[in-house]
């Protein structure tokens, strides 16, 4: 590999690049706006202002998409699931 190729992946993993394009290619996916240019400008802005812990950061799951698949694997109710359903 060559010295400027490692520079650029060093780059890209320091300031986690890759994850974040996932995240957002995920939340378009998701979301399928309209107007996608836009929705991902203010998924940005969400990210940054999150990150001043001024905001919330955009997640594809709410608290009420946690909820519900904590009742898919605790379907006794016991109120904990075990180590083997968590993974």
């Amino acid at each position: 590999m060559a010295a400027g190729e490692q520079q650029g992946r060093g780059y890209l993993q320091r300031h986690r690049i890759p994850e974040l394009l996932h995240r957002l290619s995920a939340l378009v996916l998701y979301h399928r706006p309209d107007r996608p240019r836009e929705f991902l400008i203010q998924a940005l802005e969400k990210v940054k202002a999150g990150r001043r812990a001024e905001g919330e950061y955009p997640n594809l799951m709410d608290e009420d998409n946690v909820v519900a698949m904590f009742g898919l694997l605790d379907v006794v109710g016991q109120g904990h699931i075990t180590a083997a359903q968590y993974r």
